[in-house]
């Protein structure tokens, strides 16, 4: 299967009708009912209206930079040193 076609001045263009269409969509983390604008191949059947007054896609998600514990700093640190003395104790002979 060919991608590219030859034009008629001897340029190569992509052919047309095989790629995604890539739009903007707005995704929900719905964990943190944060809401962002982006673009994205993905599609979807909900619309929900943007700042902007228009319509787009809806694509809803559980998790988001906006609420993943890491990127929060709510990531809870494990005390392994703690862990590894007591299994030393434990098993020390």
């Amino acid at each position: 299967m060919r991608l590219f076609s030859q034009t008629q001045t001897g340029q190569t263009a992509m052919k047309a009708d095989i790629h995604p269409k890539y739009q903007a969509v707005v995704f929900h983390d719905v964990s943190s009912d944060f809401k962002f604008l982006t673009r994205s191949t993905l599609g979807s059947k909900e619309t929900t209206k943007w700042e902007d007054g228009q319509e787009y896609p809806l694509i809803k998600i559980e998790i988001s930079s906006h609420s993943h514990p890491f990127y929060t700093g709510q990531q809870k640190l494990m005390d392994t040193a703690g862990r590894v003395d007591r299994f030393r104790k434990r098993y020390a002979k």
